[in-house]
């Protein structure tokens, strides 16, 4: 019996082994329905303003879900007792944090006290992912807001320099599997990185994974000596636009991230590469399905519901 797309990604969402909590697409329809529309606006504003907001959401979210889990912990401010996340090395350059703080604050004046900074920040990374040509799922709703953001922990986010085999440990560790991670690293479809994240790599003339014309715009663009903060490269070719562009550079050695590259260069994850790279639709349909499973990691159902991101209540 043929099961219909819309049918199997049901299927997917009934399957996901939640964390301590449990959450639903429905869990504010009673409480705030407007939620969502709030959020959507405030995204789609800000992304006409700055067409960067869909890529530095994208990456909030990345960021936050593997730190302590999705529980907007990535959201708070440094205090003069804790250096908090944000302010750990990767995170320096993670930006856009006052359009989640817009949506919420709308969302206080329309539903006080009810929606988490959390599942805001979810929606706003389905969103962008949406508004930017890819693929729209029900997020699932009832995260609760940590209190805690270290940002020594932040040394443990997937690094642009690692290989293959610890970015799968490191996925595992978080309950992702070898295709969620070939899934995810998608994301970056929508990326833009500085040359301080791939330079070393390029000005290695060592590297046989890299195309040799692509590694010679690189260098360009990055020169040793580079004194331009602002210089560097998008990671796809088609960077507004979510597809599977990304895969198709990598098949042909132009990933700018070594750890994008190393995928192609790995047997338990080519495969996966090559396949997002000849069917589009089947990525699209992996993506939200990893999105999903990716926003159960380390739900809580402790915390609270900060009345403002950037501070516990």
């Amino acid at each position: 019996m043929a099961i219909s797309p819309f049918t199997a990604f049901i299927l997917i969402l009934t399957a996901i082994p939640f964390s301590q909590a449990t959450l639903t697409a429905d869990y504010y329809h009673q409480t705030c329905p407007q939620a969502e529309n709030i959020i959507y606006q405030t995204v789609r504003n800000a992304s006409i303003y700055d067409p960067k907001v869909p890529a530095r959401l994208l990456r909030m979210f990345f960021h936050d879900c593997f730190i302590r889990g999705c529980d907007a912990s990535l959201l708070l401010d440094s205090t003069v007792e804790n250096k908090a996340e944000k302010d750990g090395p990767p995170n320096i350059s993670v930006r856009s944090f006052y359009v989640i703080d817009d949506a919420k604050t709308k969302i206080e004046k329309a539903c006080p006290h009810t929606v988490s900074c959390a599942d805001v920040l979810a929606i706003a990374a389905r969103d962008v992912v949406a508004m930017s040509q890819g693929p729209w799922w029900p997020v699932l709703k009832g995260r609760k807001d940590g209190r805690v953001s270290k940002a020594n922990e932040t040394i443990n986010l997937p690094s642009p320099f690692s290989n293959t085999t610890t970015l799968i440990q490191s996925f595992a560790k978080r309950g992702l599997n070898v295709k969620d991670l070939v899934t995810l690293s998608g994301g970056h479809t929508l990326g833009f990185s500085h040359c301080s994240s791939f330079s070393a790599r390029v000005h290695n003339s060592s590297d046989p994974s890299i195309n040799s014309e692509f590694a010679m715009n690189l260098k360009k663009k990055c020169p040793k000596q580079n004194k331009d903060l602002n210089a560097g490269e998008f990671l796809d070719s088609t960077s507004s636009k979510f597809d599977n562009d990304y895969y198709k550079r990598i098949t042909m050695g132009q990933g700018v991230f070594g750890s994008d590259q190393a995928l192609y260069g790995d047997d338990r994850t080519k495969w996966i590469v090559d396949s997002f790279a000849k069917d589009e639709k089947l990525f699209f349909r992996e993506f939200a399905a990893a999105m999903v499973k990716l926003g159960n990691v380390g739900v809580i159902e402790a915390g609270e519901i900060r009345v403002k991101c950037s501070v516990v209540n």
